[in-house]
């Protein structure tokens, strides 16, 4: 099987694997003991605090653990509106639902949440945000990287207009960081979500970086652990494979980004070179190496993923967390997509466990699918889909 699907969720690293053994068999006391299993938790915790603080360059005492980006997402936005009674919200057209839903709720409880248009790349427009932020602005949340198409935001022009209004500015930067660097301080954000099983580590557990003197409500009341803002005995095992996995990213992230980028180039130029009416989408220059979004004209993009997993490759259409639904894209709405361009997609993400060998594959594959598909689609006599070799 070829595993295409790295942007949904990716292979738990070994070494990751083996440093939380120990916190499931061995070490498996409370960290708020304070004997001594008690004690080597709580160290190890501050291990991995320390290792997914580095990572983005931040504080350990910045680091909020949580269960993964979407609590990130939601202590972001009802950690900070929580603290007014009304105001305004800003935020993107293509963000994620672990953004647009607690927008959704924000909307009916006194907030007005404004929505950043994007153009065709999925890029937002930094006039707009100069024109709609105002005094009443509580937080901006606009998103690194987009799930989707991989378009990459100007994170620090927006950080730059966020401070000069003194607006708290929140990223979600789930699909970023162990993929690119990240470092909160040039950035200029005030908060920023990261997910572990985006870099090879455990899922269920993640982080919201919070900068010193932010203050935030807490959504979870109780002991009081992660520092009063996250009550609940501390899943030990996924943080210390959430430390290594942050330990390890850093320490390969070079080598790892240009593999990447590798076989992304790879896979972009032989889809595009062997099979007609196909367009690659999302920014051209400023966009996540690992992804790979395409549109074939004349496919459904559903039957695409079923055909591919038939043969062993895989894909998605878009975001796992909201498959189940069944809805049209909002991202590329957003772009300005037809319908039929929306039906046709598909998300191809590499990783560093993919190989060339498997790109190579995955083209052959992928031009067989295409062309049994569009053999019988009510649009082959509207396009060419003559192949290209």
């Amino acid at each position: 099987m070829i595993y295409l699907d790295n942007a949904a969720s990716t292979q738990i690293h070994d070494d990751v694997l083996n440093s939380m053994l120990p916190y499931l068999k061995e070490q498996y006391g409370n960290p708020s003991s304070i004997h001594r299993y008690g004690r080597l938790t709580r160290k190890a915790i501050h291990k991995a605090r320390k290792q997914i603080a580095s990572l983005i360059n931040a504080d350990p005492a910045e680091i909020l653990i949580t269960s993964g980006g979407t609590e990130s997402n939601n202590t972001a936005l009802m950690g900070i509106s929580s603290q007014f009674p009304s105001g305004q919200i800003i935020t993107s057209s293509i963000e994620h639902d672990a953004i647009l839903e607690p927008c959704k709720k924000l909307s009916t409880n006194g907030f007005q949440v404004d929505y950043l248009p994007v153009d065709k790349s999925g890029m937002i427009n930094l006039s707009n945000l100069e024109n709609i932020i105002s005094e009443n602005t509580r937080l901006v949340s606009v998103m690194f990287g987009n799930n989707e198409v991989g378009t990459i935001q100007p994170i620090v022009e927006i950080g730059k207009i966020c401070h000069k209004h003194n607006v708290l500015f929140h990223t979600d930067a789930v699909q970023a960081v162990g993929k690119l660097p990240v470092n909160v301080d040039k950035l200029g954000v005030d908060l920023l979500s990261i997910s572990s099983h985006k870099l090879h580590g455990p899922k269920g557990i993640g982080a919201l970086y919070i900068k010193n003197g932010v203050k935030i409500n807490p959504l979870i009341l109780g002991g009081g652990q992660e520092f009063r803002l996250r009550s609940g005995t501390e899943n030990v095992a996924s943080i210390v494979g959430f430390g290594q996995a942050c330990e390890i990213a850093q320490n390969h992230l070079s080598e790892n980004i240009l593999y990447i980028k590798k076989l992304q180039t790879l896979l972009v130029e032989k889809v595009l070179d062997q099979i007609p009416e196909t367009t690659f989408n999302g920014h051209s220059e400023f966009r996540l190496s690992n992804n790979a979004h395409f549109t074939f004209l004349g496919v459904n993009g559903e039957d695409l993923i079923i055909k591919l997993d038939e043969y062993g490759v895989a894909a998605s259409t878009g975001s796992a967390c909201s498959v189940n639904t069944q809805k049209s894209s909002h991202v590329l709405e957003s772009m300005g997509f037809s319908l039929e361009q929306i039906t046709g997609s598909l998300r191809l993400t590499v990783g560093i466990f993919n190989t060339e060998n498997e790109i190579k594959e995955t083209v052959d594959i992928l031009k067989k699918v295409v062309a049994e598909l569009r053999a019988v689609s009510p649009f082959k006599e509207k396009y060419s889909f003559t192949s290209k070799n």
